[in-house]
This record gives C-alpha cells, sequence and structure tokens, in this order.
C-alpha cells in the first residue's frame, strides 16, 4: 500500500544520502575526486552510447531487432511452447554455465521473501515482455539502450522498493523460476552472486540464498558464491568462512560499495582471495543508469593496478566492462588473468572480443533476473553460427567457466592464451 501512496521523485531524492551512504548504490553521491574522473571521462560515455546507437545493424550481423524476449523465437534456436514461453529447441547447443546471476533479496525491513515459491510469470527488471508486442529488443546495442528512460526509472524504483516493502517484481525471482527459465533455455548450473551493502541491519542476502537453496535442494544447479564490503573489520575472515564451505566467487561492485578497485583495503581483499583459491567477480565498467557520482570507480584504467599487483588471481569482469567494453577488451588482452563477462555487449562487440580473443577467457553471464537469460545466449549463438565457432560457442557457454572454477587454492597456473 505504501508504494502506491507515495510520490516516487519525492522519496528517491529524499533517500538518496541515506541508502547511497549504506552502499544501496543506486542513489547517493561520491566524493568529489576530480583527477580519478575527468570531463573527458564523462564525454567519453556519452559519445558511446551515441556512436553505438547510430552503428546498430551495421555490423557483421545486420539488423537484429525482435519484439521482446518473446521475439528472440524468430531465431532458428528458439520457439514458443504452447504457454507462450521461449524455448531452446536446438540439441546441439551446449549445456551452459551461467556465471552472473541472482535472486531477490530484501534488505532493511527485511520484507518477507519466499524464495521457494514458484510464480506464473518472471517479472524481470528490465522486462521486455511486459506488453504485447514485447519492446523493440535490439541485440546490436549495450543491452540498457533498449530500455526508455521510465523503464530504467522504473528499476530504480524496484530495485530501491524491494529492500524497504517488497514489490511484484522481486516475489518472481524466485528459485523455481529461475531453475525453470535456466530448463527451457539449456542452463545446467548458475552461480549466484550476492552483494555485502553494508547496511546496519538486513544485510544477510548470502545467508538467505543459501538458506534458499538448501531448502529447494538446488545445490546440483545452484552454486551460492560470497561478497565482501571495504568496510568490513572482519573481510577476510568472512572470505575465510564462506571459501570453508565452499564458496568459489567473490562479487565485489565499485559502483554500489563505492570503492576503486585499486584501493589499499581491496589489496588485502585480493591477497585473502588467491591464498584461497577464489575468483574476484567484479561489476566492471559503466553502465550508463547508475548515478554519475558513482560512475567514477568503475572506469577500466582504476582496475589495472589489481590485475598486476595479482596476476595469479583470476578476475572476472562482469558484462565484459559494460558501456566501457573497448578499454576493458583492451586491459584483458595485457592481463591474461582477466576474464570477461559476455552479459550485455552488442553482437558487434561480442565478435571483437571473439576475435580478439579467440573465445578465450570468456564467460556466459546473463545477470537474471535484470534480463531473460536468453537475452544472452542468443547472442552468443548469432555471433558463433558459422561451425567453425562452433568450439567457440563451447568455451564461452561452458568449458571456459569450468576451467575457471576447477582452480585451486594457491595454484599459480595461468592460461597464456587470449594475448593479443
Amino acid at each position: 500500500m505504501m508504494a502506491r501512496t507515495i510520490d516516487r521523485r519525492r522519496f528517491l531524492a529524499g533517500s538518496a544520502a541515506w541508502l547511497g551512504a549504506g552502499g544501496i548504490g543506486l542513489m547517493g553521491c561520491a566524493r568529489h575526486d576530480p583527477g580519478r574522473y575527468t570531463t573527458e571521462d564523462q564525454a567519453a560515455l556519452a559519445r558511446q552510447q551515441r556512436e553505438e546507437r547510430a552503428a546498430s545493424g551495421q555490423g557483421p550481423f545486420g539488423r537484429r531487432v525482435y519484439a521482446g524476449y518473446r521475439g528472440l523465437a524468430e531465431l532458428p534456436w528458439f520457439e514458443l511452447d504452447d504457454a507462450g514461453r521461449l524455448v531452446l529447441i536446438d540439441e546441439s547447443v551446449p549445456a551452459a554455465i551461467d556465471f552472473h546471476t541472482h535472486l531477490g533479496f530484501s534488505l532493511l525491513f527485511e520484507p518477507h521473501l519466499d524464495l521457494s515459491a514458484p510464480t506464473e510469470r518472471v517479472r524481470h527488471f528490465l522486462d521486455c515482455d511486459a506488453s504485447t508486442p514485447g519492446c523493440a529488443l535490439d541485440l546490436d546495442v549495450y543491452v540498457n539502450a533498449n530500455f526508455s528512460d521510465e523503464a530504467l526509472g522504473d528499476l530504480s524504483w524496484a530495485t530501491l522498493t524491494q529492500g524497504l516493502w517488497g514489490n511484484d517484481f522481486v516475489r518472481t525471482h524466485t528459485i523455481p523460476n529461475l531453475l525453470a527459465e535456466m530448463d527451457r533455455t539449456g542452463v545446467e548450473r548458475a552461480i549466484l552472486l550476492p552483494i555485502v551493502f553494508d547496511l546496519p541491519f538486513g544485510d544477510r542476502v548470502e545467508q538467505t540464498w543459501l538458506a534458499g537453496v538448501e531448502a529447494t535442494k538446488a545445490h546440483e544447479r545452484l552454486s551460492v558464491g560470497t561478497s565482501v564490503h571495504l568496510e568490513q573489520e572482519d573481510r577476510v575472515e568472512c572470505l575465510e568462512r564462506a571459501a570453508a564451505r565452499g564458496a568459489r566467487v567473490v562479487k565485489m561492485h565499485p559502483t554500489v560499495q563505492a570503492f576503486y578497485p585499486d584501493d589499499p583495503r581491496a589489496m588485502e581483499i585480493y591477497a585473502a582471495a588467491e591464498r584461497l583459491g577464489l575468483v574476484i567477480f567484479f561489476h566492471g565498467g559503466r553502465a550508463g543508469v547508475e548515478p554519475e557520482g558513482r560512475q567514477r570507480y568503475a572506469l577500466p584504467r582504476h582496475y589495472e593496478a589489481a590485475f598486476s599487483t595479482f596476476p595469479d588471481l583470476p578476475f572476472a569482469i562482469g558484462h565484459g566492462g559494460a558501456r566501457d567494453g573497448a578499454a576493458m577488451l583492451e586491459l584483458a588482452l595485457r592481463h591474461d588473468n582477466v576474464w570477461l563477462g559476455i552479459h550485455g555487449q552488442s553482437v558487434t562487440h561480442l565478435d571483437e572480443m571473439i576475435r580478439r580473443t579467440d573465445g578465450e577467457r570468456l564467460l556466459f553471464g546473463t545477470d537474471w533476473p535484470w534480463y531473460h537469460l536468453a537475452a544472452s545466449l542468443a547472442k552468443v549463438l548469432i555471433v558463433t553460427e558459422d561451425p567453425a565457432r562452433h568450439p567457440v560457442r563451447d568455451a564461452i557457454l561452458r568449458d571456459n567457466a569450468e576451467h575457471l572454477l576447477a582452480r585451486k587454492p594457491n595454484d599459480p597456473t595461468r592460461s597464456e592464451a587470449g594475448r593479443a
């Protein structure tokens, strides 16, 4: 009831400082640091957005616009089932490992969220199937470019209110719903990436997800990672406990958690992760939807000290660097401990990533429940349609993740493949 009567703009503005200080990151300001974020950095982001939109459909795969996620049934690998749900039908596509997923979560007031409850339909945060026909889904732009300012504003509201009193979106972000969508799209396993917000109470996302996976007996298909915050005094001990219970991946989010990846406190976390045989999974680059005051933290150049200081520690970069994907690709080519998630990138840039790396150190990820799993899968299938690229398809969808997850504690082995 509260969500219906309160004015969104007034509430978001009034909550900004409080929630930003806690780290939720959709709001809030950052300290002014002009040496680390310049007017040219700001201009480069605006330029990328303009140029990508203008170039859409001009690349090697032509125009790739579909009527929502359901519209992907036009592609030869998919069809709609009797209930109108998108289904992968090509049995030659390897069973995928999704390295970048989430579940619903509750924060602060901790509204009840039943992670074991199925619902008739998933309401993705950026829901391209909310109408009939669906939104115009262009696979040749960074995924967020497909959504209107109104839809992105609704995203901010939905991600905020899920932690205060819940909403109709987050109540569909459950384990049965994720597993059902995985079944329909050929995803065998998924890594769930929680995040620590450093809130005074109600900050138990990891523990809640672990309990949910336990209750639904989904261990074989869902693996819960871990997360730490630089403000935690026991951050190293938290990593040790997570590693002991079997966590393999540490989620760190510079724009949400408001830190530079080369912060000395972060270096302490990387050293512990290296010792414990963990993988650091960063949100990488600017998506263009976060507050401008938080964008400074995610510039690719702020990650390089971590990569070079810990050459034996694998770093996975979510979204492939988002709208800073070109610069992040260059970093990955210089540092063979850097793995790039492919979620969100256009088919043209994904093709560039494959050409420059031969498909090495590229990881399939979907960022569910922000988007439908097939939004990422379709791009991989399009870009690897040529039979000569089928080994690359296998590598991206499965083999690379298996190799990365097989890493052992104190194992200095690093792949030399993928260098420019």
